[in-house]
């Protein structure tokens, strides 16, 4: 065990004293190991070593819950069981079923990695890391979480919760986030995944590590009388937990305010598929403008709609205001209903008159969904 005194040369930003610190004290991973098999997690998902359900959960694990992810990743499961099943699938089923997690484009990007996977693989994983990136939106936390979870690969993952934890534990003042602690916290997490047993696995290792950072080394208030590994821990000898690691830069919030609308013609209203440069790409809503002035609200919708359609509409009711964020954005959403004027539709694969019945079986924005809804109660009055 290192005494607290030669702990304090975490600290130190030379090249020697950082190489000293990022060694694997003797001791570390038994006594995590010992931890891990008293105080691990009871996820739904441990052991699992299939790196199809590997991939699907960490992909959905990315900036989401794992109480949010629970119930999405059984339902995807039962919709598409193989890499096969989803491979074959149309897009818009998958958007469908990844309606509400956001950030579809993890969403595209399962569906056209499943289809590399059974072009170039036969349907089978690469087990290592390098092989599992070359995979369309599988970066490098997500290649070694299935390399090290499905296959044992001595591969390193940092996340959220290691990048917490791994900082504090070398005493990393700089930003971790920055391209020298982005290597110095994968480096130490390969070391530690390198001094795996044939007891305790790389995998086991690194959701050891996670439920640490998770349960344990919180970013607020962090329990470091429970910790199996405070004595190993740089910040905690220095009583720098409350500093390291540093926190991100907050993004500034911009508030926006866009406008939707409804236009009923014949029974059914009209739907947009989203081009693959605006946000939430490949999902379909209602016609929908961002408005710089709120005053020609009424001049936009008209003039966006015959623009976006061939139709000129005649403007009804404003039925609900909804409020939603995405990433740095606050955004009103101001919703109106119209009928068609005058014009004729453009013949597009991404415009299509839909009966409000069938609007389930389409993938909307959040905020789409919700006024659906109100149009579909409206007329269920």
């Amino acid at each position: 065990m290192k005494s607290p005194m030669k702990r304090t040369a975490f600290l130190s930003r030379s090249d020697r004293a950082t190489e000293k610190a990022m060694r694997v004290p003797r001791g570390l991973i038994t006594t995590l190991q010992r931890w891990y098999e008293i105080h691990g997690r009871a996820l739904p998902w441990r052991g699992e070593r299939d790196p199809y359900r590997v991939w699907l959960r960490e992909i959905m694990l990315q900036q989401t819950t794992v109480t949010a992810v629970v119930p999405y990743l059984e339902r995807f499961l039962q919709a598409f069981p193989t890499v096969e099943s989803l491979a074959a699938a149309e897009e818009i089923a998958v958007l469908r079923l990844w309606e509400g997690l956001g950030y579809y484009s993890r969403a595209r990007n399962l569906h056209r990695a499943a289809r590399q996977l059974m072009t170039e693989h036969a349907g089978t994983f690469p087990a290592d890391a390098e092989g599992l990136e070359a995979l369309p939106g599988i970066g490098r936390y997500t290649a070694g979480a299935i390399a090290s979870f499905a296959f044992e690969q001595p591969a390193a993952i940092v996340e959220a919760n290691t990048l917490r934890l791994h900082a504090r534990l070398l005493g990393y003042t700089g930003d971790p986030r920055s391209k020298d602690g982005q290597q110095q916290l994968w480096s130490w997490a390969a070391q530690l995944v390198e001094a795996a047993t044939p007891k305790f696995g790389p995998g086991a290792i690194n959701q050891a590590l996670m439920d640490v950072g998770a349960t344990v080394c919180t970013p607020m208030n962090p329990h470091c009388s429970e910790c199996p590994l405070k004595r190993w821990c740089a910040a905690f000898a220095a009583g720098k937990q409350a500093e390291i690691p540093l926190p991100p830069v907050r993004a500034v919030i911009t508030e926006v305010t866009d406008a939707t609308v409804a236009i009923h013609h014949r029974g059914r209203y009209l739907l947009r598929q989203r081009a693959p440069n605006e946000r939430w790409a490949g999902l379909w809503d209602f016609p929908r403008f961002t408005v710089d002035d709120p005053s020609s609200l009424p001049l936009i919708l008209t003039k966006g709609v015959c623009d976006q359609t061939g139709l000129t509409i005649d403007l009804g009711d404003e039925i609900a205001t909804l409020k939603h964020s995405v990433t740095r954005y606050r955004i009103t959403l101001r919703c109106f209903t119209a009928t068609v004027h005058s014009g004729r539709l453009r013949v597009e694969d991404t415009l299509r008159w839909v009966p409000a019945s069938e609007f389930a079986a389409y993938p909307l924005s959040v905020t789409g969904r919700k006024f659906a809804e109100r149009l579909r109660e409206g007329l269920l009055k």
